[in-house]
């Protein structure tokens, strides 16, 4: 299948990143090189992008749609590890810095990943196919306790102990197996009358399970201050987040970055010395137009913030 993903937000992110003809940029999330391509665009041959991705179906297609540019440099890595990555290539500061948090749509339209309750397909929702843990794993072995907590906490499920319980009993005389196995669970688990309204009822969990197999929240804040540490003065940081937990985390560490003070409020001079590392670009996250909406829906809970090395 063809590695398809239409980029969001596409040309207010090149925008925020105020874009240096000779500077070096990291697509931590390269993808569908979609973001990628219009920064080498505002690149001259004196500038540099660095692609990551943890997908080895990415980066191969990812080299394919930027084959006409020499000034690539292609890493199959985690962005967790963005500071190891910039010391193996002797790069010590950048001008800019992207994450696009999204799953893309490929990941979700190829059947056999397992990221998409529309498809049966074997339960896996790996993005990085060489880890070892799979949603078969969670769905197959994690205690009821747990299974509750990460579809509470990463789903924002309502009936999340519900559908644990439902997943353990059915565990307890078969294996569950594929996407569509759990599907009918969890549509056992929700009460009918949630079941035809609103979202797809397997949406949240599908979501929760994605979260744990990657450790997509756990490896935020780090991934984040090490960026802010490798820019350089005046260098920004593009963060697009798809849902409320992602975007939290974001906002949250960029207003630290911003003001890490943690003197109490009544001293009338900071004592802790700590200094400002950012200022914001946008104090209020950028959303899709109308037109990018009815384009793309799955745009929708899309958000960008953007943040400048001071």
């Amino acid at each position: 299948m063809e590695f398809k993903h239409t980029s969001v937000l596409l040309n207010e992110t090149i925008e925020g990143l105020n874009i240096n003809s000779k500077g070096i940029y990291v697509d931590c999330t390269l993808g569908g090189a979609g973001h990628s391509i219009e920064i080498l665009k505002n690149l001259s041959d004196e500038g540099r992008l660095i692609g990551i991705d943890q997908d080895c179906d990415a980066l191969n297609a990812a080299k394919k749609r930027l084959s006409d540019y020499r000034n690539v440099t292609y890493v199959h890595d985690n962005f967790y590890n963005i500071e190891t990555v910039l010391e193996s290539l002797n790069i010590t500061e950048v001008d800019g810095i992207l994450m696009d948090l999204g799953v893309s749509s490929y990941q979700l339209d190829e059947p056999e990943r397992g990221f998409s309750y529309m498809h049966d397909a074997p339960l896996d929702m790996r993005m990085n196919r060489d880890k070892d843990l799979t949603a078969y794993d969670i769905v197959n072995k994690y205690s009821q306790e747990e299974l509750s907590r990460i579809i509470k906490t990463y789903g924002e499920e309502r009936f999340h102990k519900r559908i644990a319980n439902f997943i353990v009993e059915y565990r307890n005389t078969k294996e569950i197996k594929t996407t569509f196995d759990l599907v009918e669970i969890i549509k056992r688990a929700v009460p009918s009358k949630y079941r035809r309204n609103g979202p797809h009822p397997a949406k949240r969990t599908f979501q929760a399970i994605r979260i744990e197999v990657n450790k997509e929240l756990e490896i935020l804040n780090k991934a984040i201050e090490d960026s802010v540490n490798a820019l350089k003065v005046g260098g920004r940081i593009a963060i697009i987040t798809f849902h409320s937990l992602e975007d939290r985390i974001v906002k949250n560490k960029f207003k630290e970055l911003v003001n890490p003070c943690t003197c109490p409020p009544d001293f009338p001079v900071c004592m802790c010395g700590k200094k400002p590392k950012l200022k914001l670009i946008n104090r209020k996250p950028i959303v899709s137009s109308e037109k990018e909406l009815i384009e793309n829906p799955r745009c929708r809970s899309a958000k960008l913030r953007v943040a400048e090395k001071i």
